[in-house]
């Protein structure tokens, strides 16, 4: 059982869209998702790990990533054959505060300020244990809008 943050957007069935050949290679997925906020999870699995035996920061940063720029580009009630927003990172900093320990990871990013195309967005990651293990800010370009 995790001690997460309760989803406060459950991923809807016409959000869903395939995982990019990245995401399927760490194992992440998009399972939240709602206005100005995106929630992705991660299995710890061994590939992940680092010298110490711990995740890798690079799997740290893509998880945060990914629900930062998701949180910024949420396309809401599009028509199906409409093209989704997509985001491009134009910065992002990243704080490691603990290494992650159980069988899993979660990140939650959310939408804080900026315009149409630039915004700018935070995000918090977890381990299922529920400790806080990482931080982020990040500014985005919108894009595909």
């Amino acid at each position: 059982m995790t001690a997460w943050p309760e989803n406060p957007h459950p991923l809807e069935p016409h959000l869903r869209e395939p995982a990019s050949r990245f995401q399927t290679l760490l194992g992440y997925r998009l399972t939240g998702w709602g206005p100005d906020y995106a929630r992705f999870e991660m299995p710890l699995t061994e590939h992940l790990g680092n010298r110490h035996g711990h995740p890798h920061g690079g799997a740290y940063a893509s998880i945060l990533d990914s629900a930062m720029g998701y949180a910024g580009v949420y396309p809401g009630a599009l028509p199906e054959d409409a093209a989704r927003p997509m985001s491009q990172t134009l910065s992002m900093t990243v704080n490691f505060l603990a290494p992650a320990e159980g069988d899993a990871m979660m990140a939650e990013g959310r939408r804080t300020g900026g315009g149409r195309r630039t915004f700018f967005t935070e995000a918090r990651l977890w381990d299922s244990a529920g400790t806080l293990v990482a931080t982020a800010v990040g500014t985005f370009r919108a894009r595909g809008r």
